[in-house]
């Protein structure tokens, strides 16, 4: 029977295999952005990270209930203009808001692991209404998911630059 590591994952982390940089601006460069797999690139894409991370919030569902609407407006406003890295990275922070909010139902403080050991702690610590927050943020990234119009420019844009 094989062992599992409990080594950190970004202690392997190969830094040039990454697709964002930190330093780029993704407005005025945006054939240098990637279409991510989850969350990655969303809190590294400039100056869209400015942009949406005000936005951002899941504490209660009164809070992500005007977190959601809020970026869902810039999404479709990213789209109206073109934006398809802006579009991108906002449907990006609506599945971060359901990631995150569930955590936090899970999980009392939204910690998976022990600081010190690593030892995974017991699920359904959470603060219920976090889900709710969850439940928020899923049905909006799964209505911007759906939108046909992102579809088809994000198809031609993983076609195009990856």
């Amino acid at each position: 029977m094989q062992t599992m590591s409990r080594r950190p994952s970004t202690l392997d982390f190969d830094k040039s295999r990454y697709g964002w940089e930190p330093d780029v601006d993704y407005r005025a460069h945006p054939e240098l952005y990637r279409v991510g797999r989850g969350e990655q690139g969303v809190l590294i894409c400039q100056p869209y990270k400015d942009e949406l991370v005000p936005l951002w919030r899941f504490k209660t569902p009164d809070e992500a209930e005007t977190s959601s609407a809020a970026i869902k407006a810039k999404f479709k406003a990213y789209l109206d203009a073109g934006d398809f890295v802006g579009a991108d990275l906002a449907r990006t922070f609506l599945q971060m808001g359901f990631t995150r909010a569930r955590r936090y139902a899970n999980y009392r403080g939204g910690r998976k692991y022990t600081g010190e050991d690593h030892h995974k702690l017991p699920r359904g610590t959470g603060e219920p209404e976090k889900a709710r927050s969850a439940e928020i943020f899923h049905e909006s990234w799964k209505a911007a998911e759906a939108n046909e119009d992102y579809a088809a420019r994000k198809n031609d844009w993983k076609q195009r630059f990856g």
